[in-house]
């Protein structure tokens, strides 16, 4: 009987509604590092075809581990199976666009089943994830909001933040390109532990 093959997961979350813009250009060089091995299995949801039901606030999910909208189901058994989770966004006001902002306002499900539920943790496996960030200005605080953010989300999702690689200035062109995509192929090195 041949020995069953068992791979990683690694789910990204594409949260650009322009597929083959910079969003895209700095996950392509994150993902390299993973392409090149074959016990990885890579999934990507995209945000926008996605296109999450905003949270109504209802409190159902204090009641049942479960959302009252079923619309983010897949995208909770895929985020239980992963092991690696990588969000790959454009900067929309200082923040995330609008249908990542939906899917994080419906971790609440995560919170509620901590801590009205008492499911200790919500997600039982542990997971590390990277943040890969485009910007058309250069400063800091688009960065600190969008990691913030995900924290708040991550602390009941067994989600541990352990890195980003932005590319600032993307308004000015490419200029800023090539450090993001070695920062983003570093930081993926480094999640895989060959760092």
């Amino acid at each position: 009987m041949p020995l069953i093959e068992h791979k990683k997961r690694l789910l990204i979350l594409f949260c650009s509604p322009n597929p083959h813009g910079c969003t895209r250009m700095l996950l392509d060089s994150f993902l390299e590092v993973f392409r090149e091995r074959k016990d990885w299995l890579v999934e990507e949801i995209d945000t926008y075809q996605l296109n999450p039901q905003p949270c109504v606030g209802c409190r159902a999910c204090a009641k049942k581990a479960a959302c009252r909208f079923s619309d983010l189901d897949a995208f909770d058994k895929s985020l239980r199976r992963s092991d690696l989770l990588a969000v790959a966004s454009p900067v929309y006001n200082d923040s995330f666009p609008a249908p990542m902002k939906a899917l994080l306002d419906r971790t609440q499900r995560y919170f509620e089943a901590r801590f009205s539920l008492n499911m200790k943790p919500p997600v039982k496996k542990h997971r590390d994830a990277a943040l890969l960030l485009t910007m058309g200005r250069q400063e800091d605080f688009p960065l600190e909001v969008t990691v913030h953010q995900l924290q708040r989300a991550f602390s009941v999702m067994n989600t541990t933040l352990r890195g980003c690689a932005v590319w600032e200035g993307t308004d000015l062109g490419r200029q800023g390109l090539y450090p993001a995509q070695q920062k983003a192929r570093a930081l993926a090195l480094e999640l895989l532990g060959e760092v």
